[in-house]
């Protein structure tokens, strides 16, 4: 979840910008900003010495909140509404991508848009504000469905439950509001100690990421950035969870050649050309300044790669064990 912030002087912060700029610099040519969001990246890389900047958003109100300043950077900021999967549609040759993964807190701020259990409002989730919601996932969906959504997207152990709970809730009335649907999931799980997050976060995160095919829209957005890329362009991408960070890891580690074999019996793998060089061997987190002005980027990860010379490859989620497809429930 991206966790862009107003400043005392206005402007949105994104997380981990610090690092990202450090880990990029020196920045300069052109560059993509595939999650717009408030426009905090595209400023500070702008800031930073880029040339120009191209933001791509799917959700339209990302747009219509950037009017009263888009001017102020001189034509330098080209705003693209759609989907970063297909930024290679949109330019090509790119000094560098920029990926925020997740919901911004503009629109968990709005309960009118249905991300945030805090707020009561329509149980929606659509990014783009079209298609399927929140809502029409929860009334269609069989108990299995829903059970695997929660488990796979969210991580939640008790998905079943949940999903128990949500068909019987549904039979007796439909569940339209944010607020109702927390409540039912509150009520299937042990009040949670101070501290901890809230019993719907796992549900909720499930529900959104479903309803915008956002790990599909990642691995997608990871091959269209390796397409759009010119020799010597940086990708970096900032996560906040863990399936999507173990996504972007490993998709660095299969384009750069990190992978390995399992065993020292297993066949050898014919060496490919490297689309990839590792910026960051490891992911980066926030550090102790951060976290203290901003407790929400507590989860967190950057992760940078370097595009080499190598035409790209076409493979499938399946062929790099994307772990989304890859774990089954016993």
């Amino acid at each position: 979840m991206t966790t862009d912030r107003p400043t005392s002087t206005g402007p949105h912060v994104p997380v981990l910008l610090r690092p990202l700029l450090k880990a990029v610099a020196p920045v300069s040519g052109r560059w993509l900003d595939g999650t717009f969001g408030a426009g905090g990246y595209s400023r500070g890389l702008l800031e930073a010495g880029a040339d120009h900047v191209i933001g791509v958003d799917r959700d339209p109100l990302a747009f219509e909140m950037a009017e009263s300043w888009v001017g102020d950077y001189a034509g330098r900021l080209t705003l693209q509404q759609g989907v970063f999967s297909r930024m290679d549609d949109y330019a090509q040759d790119l000094d560098g991508v920029v990926l925020d993964l997740g919901v911004s807190s503009m629109q968990l701020d709005l309960a009118e848009r249905g991300f945030s259990f805090m707020r009561d409002g329509p149980l929606d989730m659509r990014m783009s504000q079209d298609g399927p919601s929140a809502a029409d996932l929860v009334a269609d969906l069989d108990e299995a469905e829903l059970a695997d959504i929660l488990f796979l997207f969210g991580e939640e152990r008790a998905s079943r439950r949940i999903a128990r709970a949500i068909v019987k809730a549904r039979s007796e009335a439909p569940i339209t509001t944010t607020l109702q649907l927390a409540g039912i999931i509150e009520h299937c799980l042990p009040r949670g100690k101070p501290g901890q997050s809230h019993p719907a976060t796992r549900s909720f995160q499930a529900l959104r990421i479903a309803v915008n095919a956002e790990y599909e829209e990642l691995f997608e957005g990871l091959l269209a950035a390796e397409r759009a890329l010119k020799p010597g362009g940086l990708l970096a991408v900032v996560t906040f969870h863990s399936i999507e960070d173990r996504m972007v890891k490993r998709f660095f580690q299969h384009r750069a050649g990190k992978t390995g074999r399992a065993n020292r019996y297993a066949p050898e793998i014919e060496e490919t050309p490297l689309q990839f060089t590792l910026v960051t061997r490891k992911a980066v987190g926030p550090d102790d300044d951060e976290l203290a002005e901003n407790p929400r980027s507590r989860s967190a990860r950057l992760r940078v790669g370097c595009r080499t010379e190598a035409a790209p490859i076409d493979i499938s989620a399946k062929d790099i064990g994307m772990p989304q497809l890859r774990e089954k429930r016993s």
